[in-house]
C-alpha cells in the first residue's frame, strides 16, 4: 500500500559532464534542474550515492519531491536511483523517470506506468536494479535521426537550431507534467497533455 503522504522520486536521465550538458540524451537533466528551480530546492552531491540530489514541496505544504541526477553514466543509472528509492522508502510506483525518447516526435510529451524501455540503456539500468519496469515515465521525444545517422550518435548531439528555439517551453511544460502525474496522477496527466 503506497503511503499518499510519502515523497515522490523524480530521476532525470542524462550523462554527467560538460561535454553532454546540451545532448538530447540530457533532457532529463535539464527537466529535473527546472524541477528544482520551482521547488526553491538546489542539486547538491549526496553522500550515499553517486548522484546530485535536490529536495522540495509543490507549493506551499503540497508533495515533497526528491530530484535526482545519477552522475554515473546513463547505462549505471539504476544503482543510485534504487539507492535512494530504498533510503527515502519510496515504491517504485512513486519513482517518475524523465528521459529522451527517440520514437516521439519532437515536441510531444507522453506518460506512462511501466512497459518495456525501447532500448534506452538508463531505462534499463532503471528497471534491473528496481526489480520492476512499474514506474512513471515522462517521455520526451526527441524523434528519430536524419538519414542513416547511428540513433547513438544522435541521442549524444546537441539539439539543432530549430529545436533549440522551442526546447525551453518543452522543458517547462515536461515539468509541469512531472508535477501532474505528482498532484493529479497518471491517468488524468494523460488526458491533459496526449495529443497536445
Amino acid at each position: 500500500m503506497t503511503d499518499e503522504t510519502g515523497p515522490w522520486l523524480v530521476v532525470g536521465l542524462g550523462n554527467p559532464g560538460r561535454e553532454y550538458a546540451g545532448n538530447r540524451h540530457n533532457v532529463g537533466f535539464m527537466v529535473a534542474e527546472l524541477l528544482a528551480v520551482r521547488l526553491g530546492g538546489r542539486f547538491g552531491r549526496y553522500k550515499r550515492v553517486v548522484a546530485d540530489v535536490a529536495e522540495g514541496r509543490i507549493g506551499f505544504g503540497g508533495p515533497k519531491l526528491v530530484l535526482l541526477k545519477p552522475q554515473t553514466y546513463m547505462n549505471l543509472s539504476g544503482g543510485p536511483v534504487a539507492a535512494l528509492a530504498q533510503f527515502h522508502k519510496i515504491p517504485a510506483d512513486r519513482v517518475i523517470a524523465v528521459h529522451d525518447e527517440l520514437d516521439i516526435p519532437y515536441g510531444q510529451l507522453r506518460v506512462k506506468l511501466g512497459g518495456g524501455e525501447g532500448g534506452h540503456n538508463g531505462l534499463r539500468s532503471m528497471s534491473k536494479s528496481l526489480g520492476t519496469k512499474d514506474y512513471v515515465r515522462v517521455r520526451f521525444g526527441i524523434g528519430r535521426p536524419p538519414g542513416r545517422q547511428d540513433p547513438a550518435d544522435f541521442v549524444l548531439s546537441d539539439f539543432g537550431a530549430a529545436e533549440r528555439k522551442e526546447l525551453e517551453f518543452l522543458v517547462d511544460r515536461a515539468a509541469d507534467v512531472v508535477e501532474s502525474v505528482v498532484t493529479k496522477g497518471v491517468e488524468p496527466t494523460q488526458n491533459a497533455y496526449h495529443g497536445v
